[in-house]
């Protein structure tokens, strides 16, 4: 009787300790430390982490219907099923270790589980559970940052976003541009020289190497209307090239950048706007 006991207190304590190690755990992904109003927990001997967290600092996007949510990344898309083991990932069956739920209107999932379908690795040390994204390379040359320059009447602002995932699912936005057309008839970076009926360059998007070099570079032009979304162009610099653009893509790129902003992965390089 008493060999049950202490091994029932045993297994009380393991789990006290277990919860409360999950609880202080701090989450980093690629060096930042990443906060969150529910904290992580243990299931299954399982780190439990809030969804929309990890995904979107992985760069997927999230849409959750009812009991189901759909993850997807470039050519990625996991389907996950509240309080169920089993999961879709490109169409494919897939198995949890621990089954999505809800936490004060959060969606808890397997930190792992999301992490690697991101192609992610994950790493523990003591109370540190750091995430890092695999390195976004392009042409062969490995992504550091991504410099975004605004223009205004008097000044510009240059940010750049370090996080890799999100630099790589900012640029396959930019990789899904519409057909090839000729420039504008008129079009300017200044707002002093801006005419009625003329392109404005709203943007300047560098992809950047470790020296700061450009390895790709993307300016989008818009043409406001007094009603509706505007029209949008892509310039690529690189290839120095024009394509028709989209104004939903434009927001999905500063969605990014702002969740990018918010998880510290945004850092202002100059503002010269008074």
């Amino acid at each position: 009787m008493k060999k049950v006991l202490a091994g029932t207190i045993a297994a009380f304590i393991l789990s006290v300790s277990s919860t409360a190690y999950a609880a202080d755990m701090q989450i980093k992904i690629q060096g930042h430390a990443i906060a969150s109003d529910v904290k992580p927990e243990m299931k299954n001997n399982r780190t439990m982490v809030p969804l929309r967290l990890i995904s979107e600092n992985l760069g997927a996007k999230v849409n959750w219907s009812g009991s189901e949510v759909t993850l997807s990344k470039n050519d990625m898309r996991v389907i996950l099923t509240l309080k169920s083991k089993a999961a879709v990932k490109n169409g494919k069956p897939a198995i949890l270790d621990a089954a999505p739920y809800i936490k004060n209107n959060r969606i808890m999932v397997p930190l792992r589980f999301i992490a690697e379908t991101f192609n992610g690795s994950v790493e523990y040390t003591n109370s540190t559970v750091s995430v890092e994204p695999a390195p976004f390379v392009l042409d062969g040359v490995k992504v550091t940052a991504l410099q975004n320059e605004v223009y205004y009447t008097m000044g510009s602002i240059v940010e750049q976003i370090n996080g890799s995932a999100y630099n790589e699912a900012i640029y396959h936005i930019f990789e899904n541009k519409g057909s090839k057309v000729d420039a504008p008839a008129r079009y300017t970076s200044s707002v002093i020289e801006l005419t009625s009926g003329a392109y404005y360059m709203s943007g300047q998007f560098d992809f950047l190497d470790q020296k700061g070099n450009s390895i790709k570079r993307f300016d989008v032009y818009t043409l406001s209307h007094p009603k509706g979304d505007p029209d949008v162009m892509l310039y690529d610099a690189t290839e120095n090239q024009w394509y028709l653009f989209t104004y939903s893509a434009v927001q999905s790129i500063y969605q990014f950048m702002n969740t990018a902003g918010q998880n510290g992965f945004l850092t202002k390089i100059s503002d010269t706007n008074p």
